[in-house]
């Protein structure tokens, strides 16, 4: 059967390639030139030739880095890639279904096709995720590098005396306070000076063993260095460093030790932070691989439902087909928006209109488990005036309030959408009738790190991201809540500012 795809691929490769063209030229015309899609049909169906002859995927190394430098450089996700393939293979379908008199059974055949093009995809598929988690090492060990800078110029603000450096007397009482360790906990001198070593400590055993620890160490003449919890006057707990050395008096016996403390708790927050935004970045690439896995077999179930749909003329059966393909369909949507909302982040602006947007956000979280007893309500206005803004960005912001919602309504309630505009803004508002929030909360939604959700199910950021974004477009993020009955989240967008 492979001599017979051979000769098949051979015989038939001016017109396999120029079919093949002609379907990509449309999809991908914005992408790739004209030329860069005829070398690419061409080198792959060598590439096949080739494979085919040698039965050793190691002949397709070379063209596979040519492909990857070109799809990088178009900025071609896995999904597109794979269209680009199955446009080769429809190719192929295509001409064997006009060579009636063809020997070759057609299922076998594209049983072949498929098998070289997955082998190749999965090649190709490896060479990118290799590419992207070395782009990733590079990300991460900036971000850590840039954590040093941090961590240098915190050392800078030590000598200034930025930090809180005070002393204890070998009678465990406090005999010095700067002004950095007034402005991290709020005391002023006069309030602790005289005051006992455990003065800051938040409550608990734990903090007590510490002390005696720290004590027993530097009286011995070492040099403490650990991180740790304070209490500030308004009664915060902050992350701490703490660095404590021994006093040495006149005859060197101890007298005390100096306590240099660094308020931690921004740095916690960043790791955090980083720590998330990997993860993150690792669940893109799963959703990717999973797109990809998923996307293939559904193209081949597709053609072969499409083959019996040509040949059968059984009413009922051409029914039932046609069903199964409109459920293919759905999938490939739903992994299509999976991977669009997964990939990396475009930050180009251009001219949309809001209510796509809008409708978007919808498609992405109604596939959240807990819709199944939501029910959307939506007015959106169509042909609102369109506006220049980076559409990822503008989508972000609208998952998170939807998501919000969801999350307030606990999985059951109403969620209304309406898009509208008047001279100067288009606004989008997002109605619950959940939880609510009181005036105190309602203070706090858009500062960094805070969330009302259980420890583990919330980061703080969404807001607060998406606050940032809708500032950039010089627009407001308006409010309005009452406890036990719902919220109301305005997205308002300026035109002018914006076209």
């Amino acid at each position: 059967m492979k001599k017979l795809l051979i000769e098949f691929l051979k015989k038939h490769f001016e017109q396999i390639a120029e079919n093949w063209f002609q379907k990509l030229s449309s999809l991908f015309k914005n992408k790739l030139s004209e030329t860069q899609l005829r070398t690419f049909v061409e080198s792959s169906i060598s590439v096949f030739i080739d494979v085919l002859e040698e039965s050793d995927y190691k002949v397709a190394e070379q063209y596979l880095l040519d492909i990857y430098t070109l799809f990088s450089r178009a900025n071609l996700n896995l999904l597109e890639v794979s269209q680009l393939f199955s446009g080769g293979r429809y190719s192929v379908l295509n001409i064997i279904e006009k060579e009636i008199s063809s020997p070759i059974d057609p299922v076998i055949l594209l049983g072949y096709v498929d098998e070289i093009i997955e082998q190749v995809l999965v090649r190709y598929a490896m060479l990118l995720q290799e590419a992207k988690m070395k782009e990733l090492k590079y990300e991460r060990d900036r971000l850590f590098y840039k954590l040093e800078l941090s961590q240098q110029y915190l050392k800078n603000i030590l000598h200034t005396s930025d930090s809180a450096i005070m002393m204890v007397d070998e009678n465990e009482r406090f005999i010095a306070w700067n002004k950095g360790a007034e402005r991290i906990f709020g005391y002023t001198e006069e309030e602790v000076i005289g005051k006992p070593s455990s003065f800051l400590l938040p409550e608990g055993e734990k903090y007590q063993e510490e002390l005696r620890q720290i004590q027993e160490e530097v009286q011995k003449g070492a040099t403490k260095i650990l991180e740790t919890e304070r209490k500030t006057k308004d009664g915060r707990i902050l992350s701490v460093k703490l660095i404590v050395s021994r006093l040495p008096g006149s005859n060197g016996s101890y007298s005390g030790r100096s306590i240099i403390i660094k308020d931690f708790t921004e740095y916690k927050k960043l790791q955090a932070q980083i720590d998330q935004s990997e993860k993150l970045a690792v669940i893109g690439q799963l959703a990717a691989g999973v797109a990809h896995e998923i996307g293939n077999p559904l193209a081949s179930i597709s053609s072969l439902v499409q083959i019996l749909q040509r040949k059968s003329q059984d009413p009922f059966l051409t029914e039932q087909l046609s069903y199964i393909k409109e459920n293919i369909d759905r999938i490939s949507r739903i992994v299509r928006e999976l991977v669009d909302f997964s990939r990396p982040p475009s930050y180009e602006r251009a001219m949309h209109d809001i209510t796509d947007i809008v409708k978007t956000a919808l498609g992405i979280v109604k596939y959240d488990k807990r819709v199944k007893n939501v029910k959307f309500e939506t007015e959106l206005k169509s042909e609102l005036p369109t506006i220049n803004v980076a559409a990822d960005q503008i989508l972000q912001v609208f998952v998170n309030i939807l998501i919000n919602a969801l999350d307030a309504i606990n999985g059951t309630g109403t969620i209304k959408v309406k898009t509208y505009n008047d001279q100067e803004n288009i606004y989008v508002e997002i109605t619950d009738n959940g939880c609510g929030m009181d005036e105190k909360t309602m203070e706090k939604i858009f500062d960094p790190f805070f969330t009302t959700k259980e420890v583990g199910k919330g980061t703080g950021l969404g807001l607060s991201v998406s606050y940032g974004i809708i500032k950039q477009y010089n627009g407001e993020i308006l409010v309005k809540s009452k406890l036990n009955e719902g919220s109301t989240f305005t997205v308002k967008l300026p035109i002018r500012e914006n076209s």
